[in-house]
């Protein structure tokens, strides 16, 4: 037969309560066989595309018929189960019968479908049952006399790369075997159970028989159902006779997988976990995908040799002939529609669009029986015959150690005596009567109870019914409660109780159930010290049950009480069916963790999820550091994204993480009180290894001398988060400096300490730029290089076990790249100075970030070194158990002096620091106003002064009213300090500047080259200027004259806006020269100083009031008298500014005369526009 592709079928389910409860939005489309996704992060962007052999849309469109079946509604697109079956399941049925190995395999991710396609649910059946049904069907419909029919069914698990037989109850330690057939090389698993089968009835009772054995073992051994794989192997035999009387034999085996969850393993964030690459989670999976990349690739021809690693895993072993191999195999994979799947739901459709690439040969399976056996004989003659000669003979000089080969001689050895006892039973089989079989199978099924006659006593007696993570598992386990009391404990106690359990936290007497008369009350054992929660809550003394009240016995075993004669005890508040998630709900809410998704964002909406994924988890692990004295305790902790990676400046709080919260579990060291946070993902990791751990425990290895580093429980030391404390940047966005002492707060919003820290706008090289380059409108700085410096200065951390080392850690965008920085370790102190400064830059500032800065922050996460230290010798006489309860009670203790740790919902943040920027900012704000407030009082006293005669109210009203209107930011000048011109007078060789014409010249080029330096975006000589602000009418017609002379205007334009006597934040405007610190200029590099008293605009009498208010100030005093000599010695340089200032006006006009007011600026000094 030719090659013949894997046909691949993609089918989208509904949405489930949860995602209708969060709004989901639908990022599936189909249209034929086209099958698109839209990813919801980027709307615009165009969906990618992926064609199948069949798109099942089973989304919406349907409606219920009376008997329970879904059905598409008139006109819809609906793909109902029927539908399914018809085009994949009769496929698998045709070639069974014509004699062709079938598979069938489900993938996807857990919760998208899968087990409703391939098994369905209630009246809906999947895949595999409609099937067998049609099967058997098709059998009772032969009337051929010389056709004879054998079915076999069988169940097997695969969890943790071990081997479990569903349809037997005893299962040897370690899993069942998995061996190679040395004839066909195929592989199989070692004393399967196969159950001969008559009819779908008997399989449907199989069927259950393995969902109820698979239940108990995911409750006793704690393995999550949604990581493990269901192989369902049906095998179909036809015996032919013909007429010479001879058989032939037409055989087809039926593979259908039910895989584990496909939640891709780079999501779950367990990267540098030094265990990682020891855990078997998703290990079959990942050697699956190998396994069809490989064999796409063959199938292509672009690559000529390739390895498929099949043994790679047990399920790639099992499937090696369903891949590529003799079969014909079809391949479904369920999506989930919901845009919070995206991710997995996409990795699924592409892991499919690989798939279908994959070619088989499929071969009719018919040889002659007689031939069957004849070889099989053969066969097991030729193995007896190597095991009387003693084995395999290997020889030597292979490379190999004579250990090696004397282990590999055992292996083969042993191979060969499993492959002749499996053709020993083969041969049997057929020297048995089939009806024999068939008959003592039957026997065996009849014997199985699934629950039938069960459902009548559900309706007069009280139950206890199980609860599952997989719905699929609920509902399978029924205890009754008889009148009187029920005992519920291990099946090793003595009396043996009524209810048998096992596992974690499961005590030999764990506790009674009372039923008088249909009222129900539980007590725990007296002194066993079991745990029992009832409703989420700790069971204490004797507590009395309602209808559906939730039971959890040890960390696994969840019930519900169903009491058909007090239904109406029940809490009117409970939803109609109780599920598993609704459970965990519960109990996440008594510890704290608010579970309503109302008002919740999409991350929100996923760590939520996460939380109560992982709380059982978190218990579990709990119980087994319990039972294996590993004194450690874990708790789930949200830590906010911001505190791992710090604020990014460059990006806006919308699309920053300073809200987003990460799962993460805390573990801690009972003994000396280390403790360590874990990602979502390496706990889950870890969870896996220490459920292995458990299970050689439980198989009597002696797991208690393992070498530390492969101890799942053991980490070394590392940093420990004291707490985190989070610096606003309101300030940077006015060019203000910023110091706060910051509370250092810990995952549960409890005190740990303070930070002192210090933010200030700078230069590149970090000098701290002028307070006057406060703006009002943050606008002003876009699009223009902005630096900022923060400084760490000290800290104050409460708890003395973190003396041993402090540093501080934040994550910045520095010049376009992610930085993590880091202070340098203060040890042996609780009080560390640090002084520790950070220069961060942006080349160029754009909306989105002064967006940050309005209502962002950084994050500065406060660390602790952590130590191996020998613990209190009290302790180590207390086994874990009574360690954690010692921390339980601490805890309380505390938990009643502080407030309760919240995550979820709208937590009222701590923003004490942001308030104080805004306190800063108003202050200049009522500053600037001040300002504003005077020229107000200037203009009225100006009219008041004028003679009634020339009191015009309208000039007045409008000049108050411009003021008052004027926001004193379109005009601020910057006037510069006259030693630049005195520099310039160093600078050229004259004795004197008698010359007017070369004071021109050079008072020209000085205005040039300042007008040149300021378009470059520099500062000249900053620390030589003052700031003035306009608060008049006049203000636009200033900025534009500004505008026209590049940045030069009259000072007498704006002498009346300049108030030395208005006293600012740290101003530099009052009165008094004043020298700078860090100056490295000539002895003329002076302060900013007021320029008015040395104006020619301004009279004697004011340059005497300015003098004699210099000379308040004694300390520069000296001073006074060089300026004013020096100021009648520059008085040519200025006439050549302004006659500079007055040409360059000419020009702007087109060579039109200037006006008076434009001639008068010969006579005045030049102020710069900023």
């Amino acid at each position: 037969m030719p090659d013949e592709s894997v046909k691949v079928a993609v089918r989208v389910r509904p949405f489930n309560q949860r995602e209708k409860d969060r709004s989901a939005k639908l990022i599936i489309k189909m249209q034929g066989q086209m099958t698109s996704i839209s990813n919801p992060e980027a709307p615009n962007e165009e969906p990618k595309s992926f064609s199948f052999d069949y798109s099942y849309w089973s989304h919406d469109g349907f409606k219920e018929r009376s008997d329970g079946i879904l059905e598409p509604a008139g006109g819809s697109n609906y793909s109902s189960q029927r539908r399914v079956f018809e085009d994949l399941g009769q496929g698998v049925l045709d070639n069974a019968f014509e004699g062709y190995n079938c598979s069938l395999f489900a993938y996807g991710q857990t919760g998208s479908g899968k087990s409703y396609s391939m098994v369905g649910y209630g009246q809906n059946k999947g895949i595999v049952p409609i099937t067998c049904d049609e099967m058997f069907k098709s059998i009772d419909k032969n009337t051929d006399s010389n056709k004879r029919f054998e079915v076999t069914f069988s169940m097997l698990e695969i969890y943790n790369e071990q081997v479990r037989d569903l349809l037997s109850k005893d299962n040897p330690k370690g899993g069942l075997n998995v061996r190679q057939n040395p004839k066909l090389g195929l592989f199989y698993v070692e004393n399967l159970k196969r159950v001969p089968v008559g009819s779908y009835a008997e399989i449907e009772k199989r069927t259950e028989q393995g969902t109820a054995s698979r239940t108990v073992a995911s409750t006793n051994m704690n393995a999550t159902s949604s990581r493990a794989h269901t192989v369902v192997t049906i095998t179909f035999d036809q015996i032919i006779k013909s007429e010479s009387g001879s058989e032939t034999k037409k055989s087809s085996v039926m593979n259908l997988v039910d895989l584990a969850g496909s939640e891709r393993a780079d999501s779950t964030g367990a990267t540098g976990d030094r265990l990682k690459e020891g855990a078997n989670i998703n290990k079959s999976l990942s050697a699956l995908g190998n396994v069809i990349s490989a064999l796409a690739d063959l199938s292509m021809g672009t690559k000529k040799k390739i390895m498929v690693p099949y043994r790679d895993s047990i399920l790639t072993k099992l499937l090696q002939n369903a891949l590529g191999g003799n079969s014909k195999t079809i391949m479904i994979a369920a999506l989930s529609p919901a845009d919070i799947n995206y991710d997995e739901t996409l990795s699924t459709l592409r892991y499919a669009d690989r798939a279908k690439k994959i070619k088989n040969k499929a071969v009719v399976n018919e040889n002659p029986l007689d031939k069957l056996i004849r070889e099989l004989k053969e066969e097991n003659e030729r193995l007896k015959k190597a095991m009387e000669g003693g084995g395999v003979m290997m020889q030597e000089g292979a490379g190999l150690t004579p250990e090696e080969l004397e282990k590999m001689r055992k292996q083969m050895e042993e191979d060969i005596r499993a492959q002749l006892m499996a053709n020993q039973a083969m041969l049997a089989d057929n020297e048995e009567s089939w009806n024999e079989k068939l008959a003592e199978a039957r026997t065996e099924t009849d014997k199985i109870d699934t629950g039938g006659a069960d459902d009548k006593r559900k309706n007069k007696e009280p139950y206890l019914i199980n609860l599952n993570e997989d719905p699929m598992l609920s509902g399978v386990i029924c205890h009754f409660l008889n009148n009187g009391e029920t005992s519920v404990g291990r099946k090793d106690a003595s009396p043996v109780p009524n209810i048998c359990l096992s596992g974690l936290s499961i005590q030999k007497q764990h506790a009674v159930i009372f039923n008088k008369k249909g009222v129900i009350e539980i007590e725990s054992v007296s002194g066993s010290g079991s745990k029992t929660k009832i409703n989420g809550l700790p069971l204490t003394g004797r507590k009395a049950l309602c209808h559906k009240d939730r039971i959890l016995f040890g960390s696994n075993h969840m019930y519900v009480l169903m009491n058909p004669l007090k239904p109406d005890t029940a809490d009117n508040s409970l939803p109609k069916e109780i599920t598993w998630e609704y459970a965990q709900k519960e109990i996440a809410q008594v510890k704290g963790f608010a579970t309503g998704s109302a008002g919740l964002s999409k991350e929100q909406q996923i760590v939520q999820e996460q939380v109560l994924e992982i709380l059982p988890m978190v218990s579990e692990v709990n119980a087994v550091s319990e039972e294996l004295n590993k004194q450690k305790s874990f708790e789930v902790v949200l830590i906010s994204a911001a505190a791992q990676e710090g604020g990014d400046v460059t990006q806006s709080q919308a699309s920053n993480q300073q809200g987003e919260k990460r799962v993460t579990v805390k573990m801690k060291n009972l003994l000396n009180g280390n403790t360590w946070l874990w990602e979502r993902g390496k706990f889950i990791t870890r969870r896996y290894l220490i459920q292995e751990l458990y299970q050689k425990f439980l198989d009597g290895e002696d797991v208690s001398n393992i070498p530390k580093e492969q101890d799942p429980f053991w980490e070394p030391t590392e940093d420990v988060l004291i707490g985190t404390s989070n610096l606003f940047l309101q300030s940077l966005s006015y060019c203000l400096d910023f110091m706060d002492t910051l509370n250092i707060s810990d995952y549960k919003g409890q005190e740990e300490g303070q930070l002192k820290v210090k933010l200030e706008p700078c230069d590149n090289k970090g000098k701290p730029i002028d307070e006057e380059a406060f703006v009002d409108d943050p606008h002003e700085l876009l699009n223009k290089p902005y630096h900022f410096k923060l400084t760490v200065e000290t800290a104050n951390i409460h708890k003395s076990r973190f003396s041993k080392g402090i540093l501080v850690k934040y994550s910045v965008k520095n010049n376009g790249k992610m930085e993590e920085v880091k202070t340098p370790t203060m040890k042996n102190t609780l009080t560390p100075t640090f002084n520790h400064s950070k220069v961060i830059s942006i080349p160029k500032l754009k909306q989105e970030n002064l967006d940050f800065f309005e209502s962002g922050c950084i994050t500065l996460s406060v660390y602790g070194i952590q130590e191996d230290t020998m613990p209190d010798p009290k302790l180590l006489k207390l086994n874990t158990r009574e360690l954690r309860q010692m921390e339980t009670m601490e805890n309380t203790t505390a938990n009643a002096s502080g407030r309760r740790a919240t995550m979820f919902g709208n937590e009222i943040a701590s923003d004490t620091s942001h308030l104080k920027t805004e306190v800063v900012l108003l202050q200049r704000k009522y500053e600037r106003l001040q300002q504003k407030e005077r020229r107000m009082q200037q203009i009225c006293e100006e009219w008041s002064k004028k003679p009634d005669g020339e009191k015009e109210f309208e000039p007045f009203y409008r000049a108050v009213s411009a003021v008052a209107n004027s926001t004193g930011t379109r005009l601020k000048t910057r006037v510069q300090m006259l030693n630049q011109m005195l520099k310039l007078q160093k600078s050229v060789a004259l004795p004197s500047y008698k010359d007017n014409s070369s004071s021109v010249l050079q008072g020209q080029k000085f205005v040039r080259k300042m007008a040149m330096e300021k378009s470059d975006g520099k500062h000249v000589g900053d620390g030589d200027t003052i700031s003035l602000f306009v608060f008049d009418e006049n203000e636009h017609e200033l900025a534009q004259e500004a505008s026209q002379n590049n940045g030069v205007v009259d000072y007498h334009k704006v002498a009346k806006h300049h108030y030395p006597d208005l006293q600012t934040s740290k101003a530099k405007t009052d009165s008094v020269i004043q020298e700078k610190d860090d100056s490295q200029g000539d002895q003329d590099s002076f302060g900013s100083v007021d320029l008015a008293p040395y104006m020619n605009t301004a009279n004697s009498q004011d340059s005497a009031d300015r003098s004699k208010k210099f000379s308040q100030n004694g300390k520069r005093t000296a001073f006074l008298s060089d300026i004013n000599t020096k100021r009648e010695a520059i008085k040519p340089v200025r006439n050549a500014v302004s006659e500079y200032s007055a040409n360059k006006t000419s020009t702007a006009t087109n060579g039109k005369r200037p006006s008076s007011a434009e001639n008068n600026k010969t006579e005045s000094s030049a102020c710069v526009i900023q």
